[in-house]
C-alpha cells in the first residue's frame, strides 16, 4: 500500500506562543523575522524589494536535463533532473498526456514512487475510463505516474480521474490518495439560469488512489465552491480546505468516518478573533507574525444549488474571516499551511500556519514585494521541516524555499525556452510552478511542475546540506 509522508513532530517551527491573552498581534518567536521582512521592503533597511536574501543552497545555474540534455532549469551546483510527462507524450494507457500540469503528490509503494497530478483543463475530452470520468463534457482530470528512483524513469502513465473542471490542487490523504479540487462552481446543462434533471454540478473535490482509478463521484459534504487545496491532519483526519477568491474562508472537514470521506461530515470556516473576542473580518493588510486565534463555523449548506448562497457568503455571515485568494495548502511540523496568493501589505502573497492543538492561526511570511516572492501557490513541506513555495506571478517563475527561521531563497528558476522541443516552440519562463512534492521515504527526490507548456520535473541532489 503506498505511504504519505509521516508527520514530522515539530511544533516549534514557526509556531507562535500560546497563552489565554494571545490575539491579533506579534507572536514572540517572530520579532527577528518581522524586522527582517520589513528591511526587505522597498524603503526598508535591507535590499530595497531586490531578490530575497537568503543564502538557501547557493546561487542557480543553468542544467541539463538528462532526458532532452536542454537547460530547462537553473539550480544549485550538485543538483540535477530529468523532465517526463510532458503534454502529448504518449502515456500507457495509449493515450496522449492532457495539458496544463498543476497540483501534486507522491506516495511510496515498495520500490517505486507514484504520482497523482492534477490537469486544470476545462475543454477538452476525457482521458479516462468510462467508471472514472464525471461529467464527459469536460476535459479536467488527473493522471497517475510510477517513478522508478533508482533508474531516475517514469515506468507507468495513466488517466485516472476526467470529466471535471479545472483541477487546479489537492491535497495527499492518509488513505494512500489524492484529493483532487475542481477551481470553479459551473453548472452544467442550465436551463434559462436554471438548473433541471439533466444539470450537473461542479466545485467539488474527488479522492483518486495512488494506485488506481477515482469512482468518479464527486465527495458533496466537502463542500461546492471553487476549490484549490486540502491538506488532511493525520492526527484526526479532519481535511483543511482553500478557496480561490477574494472573498474566500479557510473550510476545514471533520469527516464522520475519516477512512470514508464520502460517508458524511460537517463543513465548517475559520473565524478569526482577536483579544478582546471581537471577530478579525480579513486577514489581508497581516504582516509576518501576526496571529489569532481561531473558531470555527458550521456551513450549513454545504452543497448549494445554482443561483444559491455559496458557501463563502454563509461562512461569513456567521463571523468567517477572509483570506484573499487561498491557494496552496499542505500539512507538515504539526501544523497545516495555507497560502493566500495576494494578500499582505504589498498585495504579493502570504503563507499561513494553523495549529490544530492551539487554534492559533499566524501569518508566517508576509513577502514584502514581488522580486522577494510574487504570488506564491503551491506549497509544500520537505522531509527536512522546509517548505517549498511554487511561484504564479509575473516575469520568470522560481520555486523558493522557506527555512524555519524564515530565511527565504530561490531554490529552482524556470529556464524553459523551446525551438521546436516535442512540438513545442517559445519562452515559457512565465509559466507557473506547480505540484511540489517529496518522495515520502528519504526524500531523494523531489518532483514538480510547470503548467506550460506542460511538464513534470524530478530533482535530486544534495539536500541534506539545506532544509529542503
Amino acid at each position: 500500500m503506498p505511504e504519505i509522508p509521516a508527520p514530522l513532530q515539530r511544533r516549534s517551527f514557526l509556531k507562535g506562543a500560546v497563552g489565554a491573552g494571545v490575539g491579533l498581534a506579534f507572536a514572540s518567536p517572530f520579532g527577528a523575522l518581522a524586522a527582517r521582512t520589513a528591511a526587505a521592503a522597498p524603503g526598508g533597511n535591507g535590499n530595497g524589494g531586490g531578490a530575497p536574501t537568503g543564502i538557501g543552497y547557493g546561487p542557480l545555474y543553468p542544467a541539463k536535463d538528462r532526458a532532452t540534455g536542454l537547460e530547462l532549469l537553473k539550480l544549485p551546483r550538485g543538483f540535477e533532473y530529468t523532465s517526463f510527462g510532458w503534454t502529448g507524450d504518449p502515456m500507457t494507457d495509449g493515450q496522449a498526456t492532457p495539458s496544463s500540469h498543476d497540483g501534486m503528490a507522491a506516495f511510496r509503494d515498495g520500490d517505486a514512487v507514484r504520482l497523482v497530478r492534477n490537469h486544470e483543463r476545462t475543454s477538452g475530452t476525457s482521458f479516462a475510463p468510462a467508471s472514472s470520468t464525471y461529467d464527459p463534457a469536460f476535459g479536467g482530470g488527473t493522471t497517475n505516474l510510477t517513478f522508478d528512483p533508482e533508474r531516475g524513469e517514469l515506468t507507468e502513465s495513466y488517466g485516472s480521474l476526467s470529466g471535471t473542471i479545472r483541477n487546479c490542487a489537492g491535497g495527499p490523504h492518509p488513505n494512500a490518495s489524492w484529493l483532487s479540487c475542481e477551481e470553479t462552481t459551473t453548472v452544467s446543462n442550465l436551463v434559462g439560469g436554471l438548473e433541471t434533471p439533466s444539470s450537473v454540478r461542479h466545485g467539488y473535490i474527488f479522492e483518486v488512489p495512488a494506485a488506481g482509478f477515482g469512482s468518479g463521484d464527486p465527495i458533496k459534504p466537502m463542500g461546492r465552491f471553487s476549490h484549490e487545496a486540502t491538506a488532511t491532519d493525520p492526527a484526526t483526519g479532519i481535511v483543511y480546505e482553500t478557496e480561490d477568491s477574494g472573498s474566500s474562508v479557510l473550510y476545514r472537514y471533520i469527516p464522520t468516518n475519516r477512512g470514508d470521506l464520502a460517508a458524511g461530515g460537517v463543513l465548517q470556516a475559520m473565524a478569526l478573533k482577536d483579544a478582546n473576542g471581537a471577530p478579525i473580518p480579513t486577514t489581508v493588510p497581516w504582516t509576518t507574525g501576526m496571529q489569532a486565534r481561531a473558531e470555527w463555523v458550521v456551513v450549513d449548506n454545504p452543497d448549494p444549488a445554482a443561483g444559491a448562497e455559496s458557501t463563502s457568503s454563509q461562512a461569513r455571515a456567521k463571523g468567517g474571516s477572509i483570506i484573499s485568494r487561498g491557494e496552496g495548502a499542505w500539512y507538515g511540523n504539526g501544523v497545516i499551511y495555507a497560502i493566500s496568493t495576494n494578500g499582505g501589505p504589498a498585495r504579493q502573497g502570504q503563507v499561513f500556519s494553523y495549529d490544530p492543538v492551539t487554534s492559533l492561526f499566524t501569518c508566517v511570511f508576509a513577502s514584502p514585494s514581488a522580486d522577494v516572492l510574487n504570488a506564491p501557490d503551491n506549497v509544500c513541506v520537505s522531509p527536512r521541516g522546509g517548505l517549498v513555495l511554487c511561484e504564479d506571478g509575473s516575469g520568470r517563475e522560481y520555486l523558493h524555499g522557506l527555512s524555519p527561521e524564515g530565511e527565504i531563497f530561490r531554490f529552482a528558476e524556470n529556464n524553459v525556452v523551446l525551438t521546436g522541443t516535442k512540438g513545442f516552440s517559445g519562452d515559457f519562463t512565465g509559466s507557473e510552478w506547480a505540484g511540489a512534492c517529496f518522495e515520502p521515504k528519504n526524500g531523494n527526490w523531489m518532483f514538480a511542475n510547470l503548467q506550460s507548456p506542460g511538464i513534470t520535473f524530478a530533482v535530486t541532489g544534495p539536500w541534506r546540506k539545506g532544509v529542503l
